[in-house]
């Protein structure tokens, strides 16, 4: 008798398990939006992400809350805006320790949740009489292997030694496509095919055609294919297992590209990520695409609303799952951005709204070059030589811009790129004080501030070579820490 009782138990737990929505999230690290073959570009291989797209949801208008590796990051596990995060606004620095991380949350409520691959989220010091947040994962795996230095190596066993009495949650973080390029290093023809072409990249406007800068972005493309290679296996093994079909599977970036005029910028080569989810039991209309705007502080909300998880009012997200059904469902009207202390001093803001872009700068006098690894890159130093002959486009002159303008606004649909400012036309001023308006809203809502002090640069702006500040002496008050935003819950106009 008492066998039978644990055998119904056993497929009772399998069959709980079996109902509840398995979540894996995909991370490239500096990726942008225009550089997957499901985006429009030919040039890069990306079969397994382009066959997500074709039959889940591809996203047009996803927006990232901070082009900078840690920060977004931390927005995305907290649900909240960099600068509601702590000291977590900027690079390399801890999440306040109060808030909680969604994995958790799932935890909490019977899911098996792992990280593997690169993680740089950490929780500052409890306040006195606060407890340190509990766990928000079972297995946290660097991902790697003696030929494989990518964060993937460790993701198909992940999947395999899962326990199958629960439903999962998998933070899978690949280190593709960060410099330095360990990808050619690592190279394996036989499974990610020959290595890309230089004569066939795309070059942005923003960059040099040479010889050095096509081969900066052929091992740029090499790490993107190396990245769909590991996601293909896992959804193999998904397969194998017969848990694809109940799978919400969602692919994206932290940040834009690590070149010049994408990375840590506001503009949408920075800011706009590739955002793909693929859910057969869950996603109508599979392979429409969503132009509906959606911010990456949503992504927390949508995952715990999915799973019967209360979301917590600290999120200032709101839940997307109308979009998976409805592919022209508007969940929100309004996606805000922000760029802070990247390696260099900076702040700035951003608003999206009815297909327009609105930048507002705190710190005109300084050009917004892109962060370290990307100056001491082969392409930046290439535009250097370009700049000192006088010979910049303009598209190209914007990379060392200084002094910048304090307002930008772009038509996003009409300029892509946003090269054409209309801060000052007349004909959008009604528009620009609408934005502008919204801006303010949200700053007073959030708690967002300009403090005096704000961090200063730590390496040259011309090579990338460190300053080698002792302590941190660089560091300052981070955005929002004179208004308390770390406690502060409301999300602002959205």
């Amino acid at each position: 008798m008492l066998r039978f009782v644990l055998l119904l138990l056993t497929v009772s737990c399998f069959a709980q398990a079996a109902d509840r929505l398995n979540v894996i999230l995909f991370i490239a690290d500096d990726v942008s939006c225009n550089d997957l073959g499901c985006y429009g570009n030919a040039a890069v291989r990306t079969p397994n992400i382009d066959r997500l797209a074709a039959n889940g949801r591809r996203f047009d208008e996803a927006i990232l809350v901070a082009s900078s590796c840690s920060p977004s990051r931390s927005s995305i596990i907290t649900g909240r805006y960099p600068h509601n995060n702590g000291r977590a606004s900027e690079l390399h620095q801890p999440i306040a320790a109060h808030l909680p991380w969604f994995p958790r949350l799932l935890r909490e409520s019977g899911y098996h949740t792992a990280l593997v691959g690169k993680h740089h989220m950490t929780s500052d010091n409890p306040a006195v009489g606060e407890k340190p947040q509990p766990e928000p994962f079972d297995l946290v795996d660097k991902g790697m292997a003696p030929d494989n230095k990518g964060g993937h190596a460790t993701w198909v066993k992940t999947v395999q030694e899962r326990p199958r009495d629960k439903p999962f949650f998998f933070w899978f973080a690949a280190l593709d496509a960060h410099r330095a390029w360990d990808g050619d290093r690592d190279w394996n023809a036989e499974l990610y095919g020959p290595k890309h072409d230089p004569a066939k990249v795309i070059v942005p406007p923003f960059l040099n055609d040479d010889a050095a800068t096509r081969d900066d972005l052929a091992s740029y493309y090499n790490e993107i294919t190396r990245f769909d290679h590991f996601i293909g296996r896992v959804l193999a093994e998904l397969e194998k297992q017969g848990v694809l079909d109940n799978t919400l599977i969602l692919v994206m970036a932290d940040n834009g590209r690590p070149f010049p005029r994408a990375k840590t910028r506001l503009h949408d080569s920075g800011m706009k990520t590739p955002f793909v989810a693929h859910w057969p039991k869950g996603i109508t209309k599979p392979g429409t695409v969503t132009h509906s705007l959606v911010s990456a502080i949503d992504i927390a909300p949508t995952i715990l609303s999915l799973a019967n998880v209360t979301v917590p009012p600290t999120m200032q997200g709101v839940s997307f799952a109308s979009i998976l059904e409805n592919p022209a469902a508007t969940p929100r009207k309004h996606a805000f951005s922000e760029h802070n202390w990247h390696d260099y001093e900076a702040h700035g803001r951003s608003v999206r709204s009815e297909g327009f872009l609105y930048i507002v700068n705190a710190r005109p006098q300084l050009a917004w070059q892109g962060p370290a690894d990307s100056v001491h890159s082969p392409s930046f130093q290439s535009l250097r030589a370009v700049r000192d002959a006088g010979k910049l486009t303009p598209a190209q002159a914007d990379v060392f811009l200084a002094p910048r303008p304090v307002a930008e606004l772009y038509r996003t649909d009409a300029d892509a790129l946003q090269l054409n400012n209309l801060a000052d036309d007349p004909n959008y001023a009604s528009v620009k004080e609408r934005l502008a308006k919204l801006m303010t809203e949200w700053t007073d809502a959030t708690g967002d501030s300009v403090p005096t002090d704000l961090s200063k640069d730590s390496f040259d702006r011309e090579t990338g070579e460190s300053l080698k500040i002792k302590n941190n002496a660089f560091r300052g008050t981070p955005a929002g820490w004179d208004r308390d935003a770390s406690r502060v819950n409301a999300p602002g106009p959205r």
